[in-house]
């Protein structure tokens, strides 16, 4: 039996008022449950992202209830919703978000020390990860300085200092060239993925289904089908 890491009934996101209101996420309802990959597919403009923004406590919805563990994401209060995004959460955004100032290895303590760890040891740990993601030589190179496969290993190791119960990936493999794109995934699946943590993956990249274990489809807004590939127990 697996155990639901989130539950998101009847979610509805609407932009616009009156003749220019456009329905981005309607009456979605699914299970994201721990120890599982799902993914989530289709067609740009499906909504994917915006429902995506909403199960993550960034985007509030029209109507819907989110629930993490049994409770209920928007009935949380600002400083609750923080705390939610620092403690279980962790983000890899299509565009990686790296501050051009800060060194790689800078970049991956972030989430640290807005926990308010002790520096040193932030970095330490930041450096440690680093070594995972296999870039420790590039530690104190500003983002510029890397590729774009670079940019989403450090995106990565960013997202998992903190050991978040549960990891989301915006279209992580969109800049990258399909082996370094399988390569990515398959290393953040080994690397971070077990049965007390949940990994969600935004894609419409065909190449990486392979590592799914579960792939809810999306079109014009409304889930379509979800397919589990993981036995049931």
């Amino acid at each position: 039996m697996f155990d639901i890491a989130i539950q998101a009934s009847g979610i509805t996101k609407w932009f616009g008022e009156g003749e220019a209101k456009t329905v981005a996420v309607s009456d979605a309802s699914f299970e994201a449950r721990y120890g599982e990959m799902l993914y989530l597919v289709g067609p740009s403009g499906s909504g994917k992202t915006t429902l995506l923004s909403i199960i993550s406590g960034i985007l509030k919805p029209d109507a819907g209830n989110v629930l993490v563990d049994g409770s209920n994401l928007w009935n949380m209060t600002p400083n609750q919703l923080a705390d939610f995004r620092l403690n279980r959460m962790g983000f890899v955004f299509q565009d990686y978000h790296l501050f051009s100032r800060l060194t790689t290895v800078e970049n991956i303590a972030i989430p640290l020390i807005l926990k308010k760890v002790n520096w040193d040891l932030a970095i330490k740990t930041a450096l440690g990860y680093l070594e995972v993601v296999g870039l420790k030589d590039k530690a104190n190179l500003p983002p510029v300085k890397l590729s774009g496969g670079e940019q989403q290993r450090v995106a990565i190791a960013r997202a998992m200092v903190s050991q978040p119960d549960i990891l989301v990936l915006d279209e992580p493999t969109a800049s990258l060239d399909g082996e370094t794109g399988r390569e990515i995934v398959q290393f953040v699946k080994s690397h971070t993925l077990n049965e007390k943590r949940c990994i969600i993956i935004v894609t419409h990249d065909n190449r990486i289904l392979e590592f799914a274990d579960a792939i809810m489809h999306m079109e014009d807004g409304k889930i379509t089908g979800t397919q589990r590939t993981v036995n049931e127990k």
